[in-house]
C-alpha cells in the first residue's frame, strides 16, 4: 500500500515527544500543568444560554463563511480593536479556529513558482507548528528564522539573503508571539511590511494573544496597513476567541485582509471548509461584540504577570513578557529540565526545542523551557515557586 512521501520527514510532535519523555517517571509531587496553553479561566456564563436559545440552528447547515451576524460582529471588533473600518461581506470570513485558516493560506493564495523557482515561506523559529506544515502542503520550502533575545524574540527576515527574499511568497509572524511574548511594534510592523512590498510577498499575522497583555495593547498588522497606505490584499490577519474569551472549544476565529486575498481564501474552503454549526456561530458573535470578560480576564493574566515577576525576576535571563501566557525559562538542557522537574516536584512544562526546529545543526529553542500561565492564580504561583526551586536555586 502506498503513502505519500510529503511528510515523511516531519519529525514528531511536540505532545507525543513530551509524553514519552515524561511518563516514563513518576511525578514528584501533585501534578501541576503547565505545559499546553489552554486557559483555564470562565468563560462568560451567557455563551452556553445563547447556545440554547439557538438550538434550532442545528438542524440547518451553517453558511461557510460565517453568518452575517457573526461576520458584522467580528468587522465590528476589528474597528473597535484597530479603527479599521473592514467591509463584512468581502473582506471577513469566519474559521473553525484559527489553525484552519493558518494551515490553508498557503494553498488559498500562494503561488505554485515564483521568478521561476519553488517557493519558500518564511516562518520565526521556534514557531507554532502549523506554519511549517502549512508551507509544505502548499509546496513550498518552509524557511525557518531564528527568534532569539538576539533578534528581540522575534525574525529578522531583512537578514536573509537575496535569493531566498526573491521566491518568498509569504511570511507567518506571531505577535504577541508564542512562546517568548515579544511584541512586534509599529517600526517592526512598517519595516516588515515595506520588505513584503519589496519582494512582492504577503504577510499572515497570526495575532491571536492579542488581547493578553499587560499594559499597552498591542499594535496590530491591519492597523499599520492602513496607517502605511498598503494594499490590505497584502496582510492577512488571523484571531480567535480562544485565548480572548478562554473559549477553546467553541472554535471560533476568522481571518480578515483586502477582498481579493478573503476571495481566494474562500474558494479554497468552498470545498474543503468545515463550517461551525449556527448556534455556535451565534454565540461567537455575541462574544465578539463583548468587551467586559476580555478586560476581566486581562486582569487575571496581569496578576500572574506580576506573579512571575516576584518568583522568578532574580533568575538570570528572566525575560518580562509583553504579552501572551507564556514564560519562555532559560536552561542549560530543555528535557533535562523538563524530566527533572517532573520527577523532583509534579510540575510539568514543554521543553522549548520541541516548538523549534534544528538549523544547521541549532535548536533555539533547546535552551529554554515554556511555561503556561494559564492554572487558576494559587497553582500558577505554586508550580511557579517550584520552577525556581528546582532549577534555580543556587
Amino acid at each position: 500500500m502506498l503513502y505519500p512521501e510529503r511528510f515523511s520527514n516531519l519529525p514528531a510532535h511536540a505532545w507525543p515527544r513530551l509524553r514519552a519523555l515524561l511518563d516514563v517517571h513518576t511525578g514528584g509531587g501533585p501534578l501541576i500543568q503547565m505545559t499546553i496553553g489552554e486557559p483555564k479561566h470562565a468563560f462568560p456564563a451567557w455563551v452556553t444560554d445563547v447556545i440554547s436559545q439557538n438550538a434550532a440552528g442545528f438542524n440547518r447547515y451553517p453558511p461557510n463563511d460565517g453568518s452575517p451576524e457573526l461576520r458584522s460582529a467580528i468587522a465590528g471588533w476589528i474597528d473597535r480593536r484597530y479603527g479599521v473600518s473592514m467591509d463584512a461581506d468581502t473582506e471577513v470570513m469566519a474559521l473553525n479556529g484559527t489553525r484552519e485558516g493558518l494551515y490553508n493560506a498557503v494553498m488559498a493564495v500562494c503561488p505554485e513558482t515564483k521568478n521561476g523557482e519553488k517557493p519558500a515561506i518564511l516562518m520565526p523559529n521556534p514557531f507554532y507548528q502549523v506554519y511549517m506544515i502549512g508551507a509544505i502542503s502548499g509546496g513550498a520550502d518552509p524557511i525557518m528564522v531564528p527568534a532569539t533575545a538576539q533578534t528581540g524574540h522575534l525574525p529578522d527576515y531583512h537578514a536573509l539573503p537575496e535569493e531566498v527574499l526573491r521566491r518568498t511568497t509569504a511570511a507567518f509572524i506571531c505577535s504577541p508571539a508564542n512562546p517568548q511574548g515579544a511584541v512586534a511594534d509599529r517600526d517592526y510592523w512598517t519595516r516588515l511590511i515595506d520588505l513584503a512590498e519589496t519582494y512582492d510577498f504577503k504577510i499572515f499575522a497570526d495575532e491571536c494573544y492579542s488581547e493578553i497583555y499587560r499594559d499597552t495593547p498591542p499594535t496590530g498588522a491591519m492597523e499599520m496597513v492602513q496607517a502605511l497606505g498598503t494594499d490590505r490584499n497584502r496582510v492577512a490577519i488571523f484571531h480567535s476567541l480562544s485565548k480572548r474569551s478562554n473559549l477553546p472549544g467553541l472554535r471560533s476565529g476568522f481571518v480578515a485582509s483586502g477582498p481579493d486575498t478573503i476571495r481566494e481564501i474562500k474558494q479554497l474552503r468552498n470545498y474543503a471548509g468545515a463550517p461551525l454549526p449556527l448556534p455556535l456561530q451565534q454565540a461567537a458573535a455575541a462574544v465578539w461584540s463583548d468587551e467586559v470578560h476580555v478586560e476581566e480576564n486581562r486582569k487575571l493574566y496581569q496578576e500572574k504577570y506580576e506573579l512571575a515577576d516576584r518568583i522568578l525576576g532574580n533568575v538570570p535571563g528572566y525575560m518580562r513578557p509583553d504579552a501572551g501566557f507564556f514564560l519562555w525559562l532559560p536552561v542549560e538542557d530543555d528535557e533535562e529540565a523538563a524530566v527533572k522537574l517532573w520527577r523532583e516536584t509534579g510540575v510539568k512544562v514543554l521543553p522549548g526545542g520541541y516548538l523549534a526546529q534544528d538549523v544547521n545543526g541549532e535548536n533555539p529553542g533547546k535552551t529554554y523551557i515554556r511555561v503556561a500561565l494559564v492554572a487558576p492564580k494559587e497553582e500558577t504561583a505554586r508550580g511557579l515557586e517550584l520552577i525556581r526551586d528546582c532549577l534555580y536555586s543556587a
